[in-house]
């Protein structure tokens, strides 16, 4: 606000304060531009369009109870509609690290509903005595029922929008699983030589561990649908219609369509932000996960000339800005990093949530912040790097072949025909010489040729196509896949 912005004043607890005069929000929201320049991040949408859907279902709550004159409570609904629909959004403008439990940004809140709810009416923006931003639109509610609520919401409404980005990576790599299902390799454990493989099965396993982080979200996004409204201050209740947190809920149902419920016990909702830790670690573990995959990309596409070079990512730009030619792991790259800042977060969620005292736990703000943040950029993370990378990758069938026959692990199948010790001599003599296994068992006579064939056939050390592994499945539940 300059010093040409030209203002209203208006009254709270603490005396007069200036407002822009075509401000939707008031005089506790001014307050906390002032008090509050802390990011610059303002709140997320999706924690905007939360609030908005909580104080919409308020009102309806309260005008069925007869506790709200329809008049009011019909411009308050109408008025949380419009910024569910995404109107106002430039007059939420309190930082994302505001005031404890988030009563800064609810007061936000508040006010822009009541000062749009009183334009409806015909009123002036600023005249209170229409619509009230504590007495009409915070009507049964306190900052320490709604905020967490608000998260809960918002937190959902962003995993619905993660959840098909993950089914689409397992969908994608399952399709490279397929593709690579003949292409036989070395299997590496400590980053040694091991015993041969199919690369399509080390693509099923990356699919295999999308799946599963994607149900261990899928399962800690139930309990954020247990709603804790009604509670008001401290978890009585206190100031709110006895059938609030029913009524409430209900109007929540059936606004975002989830099956949402009155928590059990109310006052275990107030007080514990478990719930949100759950969600937190289930998204770092995905992360945790996502960090191998992206690596072992980069370690099976590294060289071309010095490194493994069993795979080709997608050339996506160039590589060095010094180095003509070099082309690097851009994408997998940025899918570490994305991760990385995911597993930091989870870091301040869980300080955040440890810092509940007594009956609230003030910290709703980093909690949100942390969580949006981490749900946003693994969306769009793996968003671009199923399509830009996973999608386009490549195998080097040849490399793979030759990785596979010189692996000394094909020691291994010697194991039952000759013992482990003579085995380990071959395998030390093979590293030694240069000389292929199969040579040097000949030489030695340990096996005949016929033998020394089928042993040592890379192909079928591989194990069994997964194709034929998944038919089998198949057929042994009656068909249904």
């Amino acid at each position: 606000m300059t010093p040409q912005t030209p203002v209203r004043i208006e009254r709270d607890s603490l005396g007069e304060f200036r407002v822009p005069a075509a401000a939707y929000y008031g005089v506790q929201t001014a307050r906390a531009v002032r008090n509050f320049p802390i990011s610059g991040v303002r709140p997320h949408g999706a924690c905007v369009w939360a609030a908005a859907a909580v104080k919409r279902a308020a009102a309806e709550a309260n005008m069925a109870l007869g506790v709200l004159d329809k008049r009011t409570g019909g411009a308050i609904a109408r008025a949380a509609a419009e910024v569910m629909d995404g109107r106002l959004a430039d007059q939420f403008v309190v930082d994302v690290f505001n005031s404890g439990a988030g009563t800064a940004f609810h007061m936000n809140v508040n006010e822009v509903l009541a000062n749009r709810a009183i334009e409806l009416l015909g009123g002036e923006r600023g005249d209170y005595t229409r619509v009230h931003p504590n007495d009409h639109v915070n009507m049964a509610q306190s900052s320490n029922d709604v905020m967490p609520t608000v998260t809960r919401l918002a937190a959902l409404s962003l995993v619905e929008r993660l959840l098909p980005e993950l089914a689409s990576l397992e969908k994608a790599l399952r399709a490279k699983a397929r593709e690579f299902d003949s292409v036989v390799k070395a299997g590496r454990t400590h980053l040694q030589d091991a015993v041969p493989m199919r690369l399509g099965q080390e693509f099923s396993g990356y699919a295999g561990a999308v799946r599963s982080g994607r149900g261990r979200i899928q399962h800690a996004a139930l309990a954020l649908r247990e709603i804790g409204l009604g509670a008001t201050a401290v978890g009585t209740g206190i100031n709110a219609h006895p059938d609030f947190r029913v009524k409430v809920v209900e109007r929540l149902k059936a606004l975002t369509g989830w099956e949402l419920r009155p928590a059990d016990d109310i006052f275990e909702t107030h007080q514990s932000f478990a719930a949100f830790a759950e969600l937190s670690s289930a998204l770092k573990v995905l992360a945790l996960e996502l960090i191998r995959i992206a690596n072992d990309l980069r370690l099976l596409s590294s060289g071309p000339n010095t490194g493994l070079y069993e795979i080709n990512l997608p050339a996506v730009m160039p590589g060095s800005s010094i180095m003509p030619g070099k082309v690097n792991p851009s994408l997998p790259e940025m899918m570490d990093m994305v991760c990385f800042q995911v597993v930091g977060n989870d870091l301040a969620v869980s300080m955040a949530v440890q810092a509940g005292q007594m009956e609230i736990n003030v910290m709703t703000p980093v909690v949100g912040y942390n969580l949006f943040q981490s749900l946003d950029i693994l969306r769009n993370g793996v968003h671009v790097f199923t399509e830009r990378c996973v999608r386009g990758i490549t195998a080097n069938a040849e490399r793979c072949q030759a990785n596979a026959e010189r692996t000394l692990a094909l020691a291994t199948a010697l194991n039952p025909y000759i013992g482990y010790e003579k085995a380990a001599e071959v395998a030390k003599e093979a590293l030694a010489t240069g000389r292929s296994l199969k040579e040097i068992v000949l030489e030695k006579k340990l096996l005949s040729r016929a033998k020394a064939d089928r042993v040592l056939d890379v192909r079928a050390l591989a194990g069994p196509s997964i194709r034929r592994k998944r038919a089998s499945r198949r057929k042994a539940v009656g068909g249904i896949s």
